[in-house]
């Protein structure tokens, strides 16, 4: 999706990316290779040639970071088919209250099918959190943009989190998905085990209240519930951009993914 993506120049927007596609310009190679493009001046492809060239450098170079800067937020999707298999989906829980007085109890990320759970007075640091994040090439959150990244920034303010970000609260509200993770899981027939049933976000605050006077089922409850919000975006994020490339996506991907 990414190399048909054409949006990121200036003057293009989805209904004119639309018509390259139709005329078949339906990549970066296609449009390099052509000399005379349908709606674009000559002077106009010389300077978009440039661009969609240094595209093309940094794609090969596998260098994510550029795309978060070149796409805007909402675009971000496009990046995820691409570097999938490099990528972090980060839940964090904290104790109730709002940044900047409250804290961060538990920061989950889930990437390269392995789990990671870091715990407040425990392994959670801002150089561990950077160490965790570094080599991953995107990270996937239900409202992160809203919730955990801004709590993450306020609490650590020298981490650096300049990586492409898949909000699927956002990118689900385009797809007519309404609600919460939760509630879009059990839509899509994505169900947790029984002992998570139920269990919300205050539900994690109080679980981590219960862990400090020493109860350590609800420490390992508290884990296990951070660690189903983590893994379950990633079936929820392959199903939204699949969807996403069948209504937005150029007609050669929607054959594809039909």
């Amino acid at each position: 999706m990414l190399l048909s993506t054409f949006i990121f120049l200036q003057g293009i927007g989805e209904s004119t990316e639309r018509l390259l596609w139709e005329a078949g310009i339906t990549n970066w190679e296609t449009f390099l290779q052509n000399a005379i493009i349908p709606h674009i001046s000559t002077s106009r492809k010389s300077l978009y040639d440039t661009i969609l060239e240094e595209a093309q450098a940094q794609w090969h170079q596998h260098n994510s970071r550029f795309f978060a800067k070149t796409l805007k937020a909402r675009d971000h999707w496009r990046l995820y088919p691409h570097f999938r298999t490099n990528t972090a989906f980060l839940d964090i829980e904290t104790n109730g209250i709002p940044a900047p007085h409250g804290k961060i109890t538990l920061v989950g990320i889930y990437g390269r099918g392995q789990m990671t759970t870091l715990v407040q007075g425990e392994t959670l640091s801002e150089c561990r959190l950077h160490n965790e994040l570094a080599s991953y090439d995107l990270l996937v959150t239900f409202f992160g943009s809203g919730f955990d990244l801004p709590f993450l920034k306020t609490t650590y303010p020298d981490l650096i989190l300049d990586h492409p970000h898949l909000d699927l609260c956002f990118a689900a509200r385009r797809l007519g998905l309404k609600g919460g993770l939760k509630s879009i899981e059990h839509e899509l027939g994505c169900n947790r085990t029984t002992s998570l049933e139920g269990l919300t976000g205050w539900d994690a605050v109080r679980l981590w209240k219960e862990w400090q006077d020493g109860n350590r089922a609800s420490r390992e409850l508290l884990i296990e519930y951070n660690e189903a919000d983590c893994k379950n975006m990633e079936p929820l994020a392959d199903w939204i951009c699949d969807r996403m490339i069948r209504n937005y996506g150029p007609p050669e991907m929607i054959a594809t993914t039909s």
